[in-house]
Parts: structure tokens; C-alpha cells; sequence
């Protein structure tokens, strides 16, 4: 035994302690002989037993807690280790020390490379078995430390007892402890080359403490038995974006909530057993979720993440989220989740400073901090951090069979003065503000998750005029499936309030969308961050009195229906929520007891139908194929309208929106084709709290030349109103 080691465990500063301790063949005396050893520090004494009941004392040969034991000219054996503490207590334990590393060299290999797509499956902590032997496997990232332990309540929290090996150069620790099962605590406690002690959760893992308290908690993900089959295999038969998508976007924590139980949350069971029948009863395609991901402030609304394996404990654990997506997948209900790969918080249990060095961030503040945010940039240069992300997207697909992710913040990603002043960024290599390692991770995870699941959403959440960003990584694209069209939100939006008497003068912002329409895959977004901070409500946006503000949202929607591009719309939205959104508390409910809101969930429910059940309405958003002006240009009266075109020629949805108040009962527009039309839906109709300005006959087209036709009909167009019509 070198004294040099013995010292490196009781300082507890040893990169590989297996060498030292557990059980070892040595030469003593120039013969060979088995030795075993412990570091035990709250031992009063401690037996070796090996299999069959042999017991051999050993002996205590620092005060500090190592046990040694010869046993002389033995070949190596399975054992347990007898244990008393100083009150008397005794149990028999696996030796940690005992057991070979679980990971591959050619784990860490592709783990360095950063091309290793289920590093979940090696890093973190994860129950298995070895030799017949129950436990848990822990193995973390962290190059530049000076010694990682893994510490819980089973060692007291002691990072002296369970000190990891470091697997070669890979910057890898790693050590199985027996006898662990889920829920146990657990963190890993980090010396840095300083002697700083740091106690971080894990990375990888899978599920936490309900916040404050911060520990990680070992939880087996793949036990849960699956029943989502039938979507799984349905969703691979078409391209992910054919068809409708009518996103609901949800904030768990505060759609509903039980006030009768001091205000408390839904549970993942609970939401999904409220969500589902309201979402199929309202006709949506999707939910998205906000980030569910582990974060420490409420206030973050998930968007400052810590544990980016692990479902938020707020609302159960990893098998209950498992129960919410297996129960939307059986009733046709596809799951988006937020993700967030822009940037971190500075929580000193998170990722930041990991091993006493910038390892997930860069050093340079003005490469690595968001200073409007407050949070730390990823290192997207560094393999292992890509590895992380990508990998990371791979998780939620994989384990949770998540249908998409929508990526936040991309515009953060791609430039390096993203909401900064000069000074406070640092150029590319070509004197640009383009992150190009961002660039090139993104275009690495689209491509991989493109080519093993084709079917999957990438949705970008992209503020700027960045090219390509829906466009496939071969043409030099971003390799995202959609992109949010935010200019399109922001020009309507502006728009609508404007009053309509002064809307004429705004006309553009309703019809410039089309200009750009077809440069992206793009979603029409009404999201939360419309209706935070003081922005109000949708429906407190709209201009005129109580009649004329829940209108102007009916011809709202019914626009944003029938504009091309896949729709998503924010909670409380459907049924016109007056409340700006407030992440502290419920949905106001009670609102549908008042006929209005009643009345306008009845019209955005009928209208979500038509938008599923009328495929000419999601048949080819993204080319001018799809769609064709029947007249924009009518500015004076705030009137368009346009039609959307199917498969099959006569496949055609007119829509004509009029969005003053004075109503227009003999208005013509042109068709494309002589025969009967039909009135299928009417933002105006009674039931929706309308006037009731409808056309509830058939409408037979005549000959007369119109907007630039040779056929038209007449219509009756309701005030702040549209009118959809179908040709038969």
C-alpha cells in the first residue's frame, strides 16, 4: 500500500479510488495476496464475508475511517462487507468498490465526439443490476474537478464516503452503489482544483425535489407500460406538417386549479384526466406544453431550467407526465413540448460554474451571459454541451414519446448581440454577429432527429428574418418543420386595435402577411407572451364597447383560420379571458357562466371543427398553391376576402371579413366557379352572440363579371364579422 494513496482517500481527493479500495490481488513479500479495503469514516468496525459465510475482521488503519483486511493467497471472490457504527448498529453491504464500470470506452468515445444520441441511457443515475446485485449507477461530466463524490442520505451526505473513479480522459466519473432505489436523494458533491466544495444536482437526471429543496431523485423512466401504439404508428404514415394543427398552448400550473385545496395544482393525472375531453371537445389538434422541465422559480414559468432531463416534481412524477401523453395519444391528441436550449440560470445547484469552471458556458461573460435575463449562454462549440442538448431533444422523444418540441428563443441562439449593447458581445471569426456554433448545433440536432424521426415537430420560435430557418439542413436551411410567424402576429394584432374607423389607414398590416407568406413553414401564433405584462388580454385589446369587443375577436380568429399556416393559441384565449394571464393562479372559469363567453367558446369550438374537418383549409399552407385574393384591396370599407383551394379543383373555402361595424347586406364577390355555394359558418349567427346577419339559404351564383370573375354571388356580410362559404 503507497502512503501517497491512502492520503489521496482520507483527503479525499483520489481520481480513480478503486484502485485503492475494494478488492484487489497484490504481491506482499513476493507472493501474491488478496487485499480488501474501506473507507467507512462512521465505522466502528468491519467484517469481509464472502459467499459462503466466511467472516474476516479487518483492521483499522487510519483514524480517519480506512479498513483493511489480508486474506492471504486467494483468488479474487464476491463479498459483502459486515458494518457497526459507533451506537451499535450492524448491517451487511455491497461493496461499491467491488464492481467494474458500467460505460464503455466507446461511450465515452462517442460521448467526446458529441455524437452519442443516448448518453441519457449512461450519464446520470440509473437502477439496474449487476452480478445479481441490485443498485444504481451514477456517472457524470465534469473534466475539470479534483474529486466527485456522490452524496444522499444514504452516506449521511458525506462526499468523503462515495467518491467516484474518472473514467481515462473522457472528463467522466462514474460509480455503481448497491443497495439504492427510487426515490432515494441523491446529489453530487464536486472539489475543485481551488478546494471549493460544490454540491450540484445531477445533470442528467431524472426527476427532483419539489423546489425549494433541490436534490436529485433517483427515478426509473422505463417501467411505465405504454398504450399510445395505434397514434405512434398513424402519426408515421404522413409528413408531420400535412394536415390541420390547431395548437392549444397550456401553462399547467395555472390552467385550472383545485381553490377549494388552498389553490393547488392539478397533477399530471389529474390535468390529463380535465385536459383531454375539454381539448376534443373544443376540436384541437395538439396541446403545448410550457417548459415542464425542472426549474427553481415559478416566476421563470419553466422558460430557466435546471434539470433538463427531469419532469418538474410540481405536478408528480415522470410516470404520471408518462400517464398525461399516453392518454392524449389514445384520443388523437398530439403533445409539443417548450424546450429551451438558449440559455441557463445561475442557480449554484444547476449546471452554472459545474466544476468550479465555465464547463456548460463560456468564460467570457460576453459570450456566456444574457444580461437582460440574468442566465448563462451554452458553449454550442464544446462537444459535450451539444452532446447534452441533442441528446437531450432525442430524451423527451424517446422516454416520453413526445410528439414535437418547440425550440425557444432561437434568435438568442443565432446572434451573438441578441439584446446586447456594444461591448457586451464578442464577433465571430469573420467579424460577424452570427453565432455559427449555435447555427451548426441546431442544423446537427434537426438532422439527426429528421432522420430517425421523420415524424416528429421542430417548431422554431423565431423573431427575425433569418433565412431558412424551416428549410432542410441540404439547402442550407435551419432544418426546423415550422417557424412562428411573428410578424404576422404583431401587424394583426396592431391592427385590430386599431378603431375601425381609422383600420382603412392600416390596411396593409392585414394583407402584408402574404408578401412573406410562403418564405418559411410558418404557424399563426396568439401566445402567452401576447396577454403578460401589461400587454392585456386579447379581448381586452379589442377596440368599441362590450358587443363590438367580443365581435372584433370572432373575425379575428375566423381570419386567422382561414390565413395559411398552422394556428396556435393560448389558454383563456377561447373563451375570452378579460384578465391578462397570471401564472399565479386559474383560469378565470367562472366566465362561461356569462352567455358571452359561453357563446364565443361555442363559435371558436365550431370554428376549430371546420378548420379539421375542411382539409381544404390545411391541404397546402405553404405555397401559393393553396390560396388566391378574391379582393384585398377594398381598404375603404376594411373588407377582404379570399378562398383556399384543396386537392381537386373544386375543392374552394371563401372567406370574406369585414372589420368595421357597419354591416354590408349586398355585397358581391367574384368566384372562380359557376354553381351552388353555402354558408358554413357565420361569426354573426345568434348562438355565437352575433346580430344574426347570416346567409342561411343556398347561394346560387350568377353571371356577372366580378373581381376580375365571370362569376359571383351576393352575400350578406355582418358587421366585424366573416362569413365562410363553401362551394358544393
Amino acid at each position: 500500500m503507497e502512503e501517497n494513496e491512502l492520503k489521496k482517500i482520507v483527503d479525499s481527493e483520489h481520481h480513480n479510488p478503486h484502485n485503492f479500495l475494494g478488492i484487489h490481488q497484490e504481491i506482499l513479500n513476493s507472493k501474491p495476496v488478496v487485499i480488501v479495503r474501506c473507507f467507512l469514516p462512521r465505522a466502528q468496525k468491519v467484517s469481509v464475508i464472502d459467499t459462503n459465510l466466511k467472516k474476516y475482521p479487518m483492521e483499522k488503519i487510519d483514524d480517519a475511517g480506512v479498513f483493511q483486511v489480508n486474506i492471504g493467497n486467494k483468488k479474487i471472490f464476491d463479498y459483502q462487507l459486515e458494518v457497526t457504527d459507533y451506537d451499535g448498529n450492524t448491517q451487511k453491504i455491497f461493496d461499491p468498490y467491488s464492481f467494474e464500470p458500467v460505460i464503455s470506452d466507446f461511450d465515452l468515445f462517442l460521448f467526446g465526439e458529441g455524437n452519442h444520441y443516448k448518453i441519457f441511457d449512461k450519464l446520470g443515475a440509473h437502477p439496474l443490476q449487476i452480478k445479481n446485485v441490485s443498485g444504481v449507477n451514477f456517472a457524470v461530466w465534469a473534466p475539470n474537478a479534483k474529486r466527485v463524490s456522490v452524496i444522499g442520505d444514504f452516506n449521511n451526505w458525506d462526499g468523503r464516503q462515495n467518491p467516484m473513479r474518472a473514467r481515462k480522459n473522457s472528463g467522466v466519473w462514474e460509480l455503481f452503489i448497491p443497495g439504492l432505489k427510487n426515490f432515494d436523494k441523491y446529489k453530487f458533491e464536486i472539489k475543485t482544483q481551488e478546494n471549493y466544495i460544490l454540491k450540484k444536482s445531477d445533470p442528467y437526471g431524472n426527476f427532483a425535489q419539489l423546489r425549494p429543496d433541490n436534490a436529485s431523485v433517483i427515478f426509473d423512466i422505463n417501467k411505465y407500460k405504454w398504450n399510445d401504439a395505434a397514434w405512434r404508428s398513424l402519426r408515421t404514415k404522413n409528413p408531420p406538417t400535412s394536415g390541420p394543427i390547431n395548437i392549444y398552448e397550456v401553462h399547467l400550473g395555472s390552467w385550472k386549479r383545485i381553490v377549494e385545496e388552498d389553490n393547488r395544482f392539478l397533477t399530471y393525472r389529474e390535468f390529463a384526466d380535465e385536459i383531454v375531453p375539454y381539448i376534443k371537445k373544443m376540436n384541437y389538434t395538439h396541446i403545448e406544453l410550457m417548459p415542464i422541465a425542472e426549474h427553481p422559480f415559478d416566476g421563470s414559468w419553466g422558460y430557466q431550467v435546471t434539470g433538463y432531463y427531469a419532469v418538474t416534481s410540481r405536478y408528480g412524477t415522470p410516470e404520471n407526465f408518462m400517464y398525461l401523453v399516453d392518454k392524449c395519444h389514445q384520443n388523437n391528441i398530439g403533445v409539443i413540448l417548450d424546450w429551451v436550449p438558449a440559455h441557463f440560470p445561475k442557480d449554484e445547484h444547476g449546471l452554472a460554474h459545474f466544476d468550479g469552471t465555465a464547463l456548460y458556458e463560456h468564460a467570457d461573460p460576453r459570450m456566456g451571459e444574457h444580461p437582460d435575463w440574468g442566465t448563462l449562454i451554452f458553449n454550442y462549440g464544446r462537444c459535450e454541451v451539444k452532446n447534452f442538448l441533442i441528446a437531450n431533444a432525442l430524451f423527451w422523444i424517446e422516454k416520453f414519446h413526445i410528439d414535437g418540441l418547440r425550440v425557444d428563443a432561437v434568435a438568442s441562439m443565432i446572434y451573438l448581440d441578441y439584446s446586447k449593447k456594444e461591448g457586451q458581445w464578442l464577433p465571430n471569426k469573420f467579424g460577424g454577429n452570427e453565432n455559427l456554433d449555435a447555427i451548426e448545433f441546431m442544423k446537427h440536432m434537426n438532422s439527426v432527429i429528421c432522420g430517425k424521426y421523420p415524424e416528429i415537430l421542430m417548431i422554431a420560435e423565431e423573431s427575425t428574418a433569418w433565412p431558412g430557418v424551416s428549410r432542410p439542413v441540404e439547402q442550407n436551411g435551419l432544418g426546423f418543420n415550422l417557424k412562428w410567424n411573428m410578424g404576422w402576429m404583431n401587424d394583426f394584432l396592431t391592427y385590430m386595435q386599431k378603431d375601425p374607423i381609422h383600420r382603412k389607414f392600416h390596411h396593409n398590416n392585414l394583407t402584408f402577411s402574404m408578401i412573406y407568406a410562403y418564405t418559411e413553414n410558418f404557424i399563426l401564433v396568439l401566445s402567452h407572451d401576447e396577454v403578460v405584462h401589461g400587454k392585456g388580454s386579447l379581448i381586452s385589446k379589442m377596440p368599441g364597447d362590450l358587443w363590438q369587443k367580443f365581435a372584433n375577436l370572432r373575425v379575428a380568429f375566423g381570419f386567422m383560420i382561414g390565413h395559411p399556416g398552422k394556428k396556435l393559441s393560448f389558454m383563456g384565449n377561447e373563451f375570452a379571458q378579460f384578465d391578462e394571464w397570471n401564472e399565479n393562479k386559474s383560469l378565470d372559469w367562472h366566465l362561461l357562466n356569462f352567455e358571452s363567453h359561453e357563446k364565443f367558446q361555442t363559435y371558436i369550438k365550431d370554428l376549430n371543427e371546420i378548420y379539421c374537418n375542411e382539409k381544404t383549409l390545411s391541404y397546402d399552407d405553404f405555397t401559393n398553391n393553396g390560396f388566391e385574393w378574391i379582393d384585398c384591396n377594398d381598404s375603404d370599407r376594411s373588407v377582404i376576402s379570399f378562398m383556399r383551394k384543396g386537392k381537386n379543383p373544386n375543392d374552394i373555402i371563401i372567406f370574406v371579413c369585414n372589420f368595421t361595424p357597419v354591416p354590408l347586406l349586398t355585397h358581391r364577390i367574384g368566384v372562380p366557379f359557376p354553381g351552388i355555394y353555402k354558408e358554413i359558418l357565420n361569426s354573426d349567427d345568434l348562438k355565437y352572440g352575433g346580430s344574426g346577419i347570416v346567409n342561411s339559404n343556398i347561394i346560387q351564383s350568377e353571371k356577372i363579371e366580378w373581381n376580375w370573375r365571370q362569376n359571383s354571388i351576393g352575400l350578406k356580410i355582418p358587421p366585424l364579422g366573416v362569413s365562410i362559404i363553401k362551394l358544393c
